[in-house]
């Protein structure tokens, strides 16, 4: 029991630092001190965890790859210019812009993942809605919103999906005839809400942007390089293999390229790389690891089968909606690493898989707290002198999260995996 009990207790202090950030402290802090105490306590043997760290590699290297590419295409000036190009179609409309900034977050996530939508959309759209002379955070939540909400029409538009489904992720056939019908209804319905909540703010003339600047050749190739990313992903996708190496490779090439080209020094973009995402990710699969220790998950999984055995499509429901809230509670990707052992563990139908998933990509439109992108995004409003309070999220995340949560998991009820 005591055993356990410590567990328990490391897990949650670890988490819940990643959460609140103490003391302004980086989030991998917390992941990184907790995984280290439970190897120092005999919790957990130091083969044992890094066991747990290994399972990690694939997302690791897919990381590393987005986030070079995102930071390739922020320095050459590419997100600034499609931003500015979307200020010029809209043609004095905030309504238009407000549509054009969605539509451009949703290819972002969808080809590029929801991170890179939360660190390199953000200033960009800042600094586009500065320029047009209109009020920033309307823009700006469009963001941090789609970021989830576009995350699973693919399997490279969020690293969570990887999580979850680790070495069962579907072929890229299986995955569109799957989520075709919940992304659509997450995207279409939480841009509906959104809109309407920030209806009064949309009532703005946008200033015309007259001088723009022409794309960079640097920029041309990051955009070539993006769109050859993307169809390298999506044919290692359709067959069914893994996406970290690929995506890994990829942006190492591209990355390369522009440089060489420029003969500019790589140190900037890796200087600007957020690193600490890796170790974060790294300490909570050895945390995890450590809770399955406890087996409460092996109790979760049993009870996860005998649901899902009885009636799967009523388990998927309640599994759905319980790992959207608790998304929100402890974020998303610990969320995603539970749910991965325990369904994996029960060996579930596909379905109870997807809504699981559904759950976990966009049960954290809830609150700031719910995902890794949302706490980028803040990050990224704070370095633009922008704020917004978790009361003010929340209030909106109340109205925007479940009605695109129920909407997505209908959708898949209706076209079970």
């Amino acid at each position: 029991m005591a055993f356990n009990s410590a567990i328990w207790a490391i897990a949650a202090v670890a988490t819940l630092g990643v959460i609140a950030r103490p003391w302004n402290s980086p989030e991998f802090i917390w992941a990184t001190v907790g995984a280290a105490m439970l190897v120092l306590f005999n919790l957990l043997s130091w083969q044992e965890a890094v066991a747990a760290v290994g399972k990690g590699t694939d997302v690791y290297l897919f990381l590393i790859g987005m986030m070079l590419l995102s930071e390739v295409a922020r320095k050459e000036g590419l997100f600034d210019w499609l931003a500015t190009q979307a200020v010029r179609h809209a043609r004095g409309s905030a309504k238009r812009l407000f549509l054009i900034i969605y539509v451009v977050g949703t290819l972002v996530t969808v080809f590029l993942s929801n991170d890179a939508t939360a660190v390199v959309m953000t200033p960009a759209v800042y600094a586009t809605t500065r320029a047009a002379q209109v009020e920033p955070l309307p823009y700006l939540f469009i963001c941090a919103f789609v970021a989830n909400a576009a995350s699973f029409v693919l399997p490279i538009a969020n690293p969570a999906n990887l999580v979850v489904f680790g070495g069962q992720m579907p072929a890229l056939s299986d995955w569109l005839r799957y989520f075709t019908g919940p992304s659509l209804a997450a995207i279409l319905t939480t841009y509906v809400v959104l809109r309407l909540t920030q209806r009064p703010a949309l009532a703005a003339k946008v200033a015309a942007i007259k001088d723009a600047s022409p794309l960079t050749v640097g920029g041309k190739l990051a955009a070539i390089g993006i769109a050859l990313t993307v169809v390298v992903l999506l044919s290692v996708s359709a067959f069914d293999r893994p996406l970290g190496l690929p995506t890994f490779c990829a942006a190492v090439s591209l990355t390369a390229v522009v440089l060489l080209i420029a003969r500019r020094s790589p140190l900037p973009i890796l200087k600007d790389v957020s690193w600490g995402v890796l170790p974060l990710v790294a300490g909570l699969f050895v945390v995890v690891a450590g809770l399955n220790q406890t087996g409460v998950l092996w109790a979760l999984a049993r009870n996860l089968h005998d649901a899902a055995a009885a009636s799967p499509q009523a388990t998927s429901w309640v599994a759905g909606i319980a790992v959207a809230v608790a998304s929100n509670l402890v974020n998303n990707l610990p969320v995603g690493l539970i749910a991965s052992a325990t369904s994996h563990a029960a060996q579930v139908p596909q379905q109870v898989v997807g809504a699981i998933m559904v759950g976990v990509d966009l049960g954290p439109n809830l609150s700031v707290t719910g995902s890794l992108a949302t706490i980028l995004w803040l990050i990224a409003l704070r370095r633009e002198g922008e704020s917004v309070t978790a009361l003010r999220f929340l209030r909106f995340g109340f109205i925007v999260m479940p009605p695109a949560l129920v909407l997505s998991l209908l959708a898949l009820s209706a076209f079970p995996p």
